[in-house]
């Protein structure tokens, strides 16, 4: 599942981001969202999380268990 709409998103759930400095590459990192940042309903490059580890990225992907 993508990451481009906000109510597919919550606190606590483990997904992939992409950092600004890693969007040339592509490169995701991983991690538990802690806030959205993102207000609107839908973001067409992601909505804006920060992980609890204080990075704060795009989602790309929601990690399925």
């Amino acid at each position: 599942m993508d990451g481009k709409n906000r109510a597919d998103i919550y606190p606590g759930l483990e997904v992939d981001i992409i950092l600004k400095k890693d969007q040339r590459s592509g490169k995701l990192t991983r991690g538990i969202v802690a806030n959205l940042l993102t207000s609107s309903a839908f973001h067409s490059r992601g909505i804006k999380v920060r992980l609890e580890d204080g990075q704060i990225g795009r989602v790309a992907e929601i990690v399925e268990d």
